[in-house]
């Protein structure tokens, strides 16, 4: 009988240990996964671009002559086949780098607008941003990157007639209309 409470106390005391230690081991990854941004609201999403057009992109545009990017469109499948890939190659993070095309541009109308590239990155206790992650792409050691998603918005290719040109003014600066819970709201 001693013997069988004794069994049934190391028994317990092995579970609550366990218990214990998994509860531990979770806190421990928990603190482990590294996070840079978070969710954020309409709202903030809203006073970003609304900022981004006064600051840069009003005067991007009038220099070139047409819209500049406002943003880049990835479909949720693609950017998940590229994270898995990187995660393949011992990435633990992607970087968004921020770019301009030149007369190469993957599209017509994209030359001189704004463009995003997606880097595979690998980090370790010292390099919190992380280096960047390289493969070999027929032959040679290449960058693991990602590019050329969708502009928004949609380039429009200029006119090619002689002396034409666009110009642009604070109030013609455009607008976003998002949908949200409550209807649609115009930026």
């Amino acid at each position: 009988m001693v013997s069988q409470r004794l069994g049934e106390y190391f028994y317990e005391s092995k579970l609550f240990f366990n218990i214990q230690k998994q509860q531990t081991m979770n806190t421990i990854a928990k603190k482990l996964v590294k996070t840079a941004g978070r969710y954020v609201t309409t709202e903030h999403v809203d006073t970003l671009i609304r900022n981004y057009k006064k600051e840069r992109w009003m005067q991007n545009s009038e220099r070139m002559g047409t819209e500049d990017t406002l943003g880049i469109w990835f479909s949720a499948d693609e950017l998940e086949e590229f994270i898995q890939t990187a995660k393949l190659h011992g990435a633990d993070g992607i970087r968004l780098c921020f770019g301009v095309y030149g007369e190469n541009a993957p599209r017509k109308g994209m030359e001189g607008r704004q463009t995003i590239a997606l880097v595979a990155t690998s980090s370790d206790e010292e390099n919190v941003i992380g280096k960047d992650v390289y493969i070999e792409n027929k032959g040679k050691t290449d960058l693991l990157a990602y590019n050329a998603g969708i502009p928004w918005p949609t380039p429009v290719i200029p006119p090619t007639t002689p002396g034409t040109t666009v110009t642009l003014k604070a109030d013609e600066v455009g607008a976003l209309m998002v949908a949200g819970k409550d209807g649609l709201t115009i930026i």
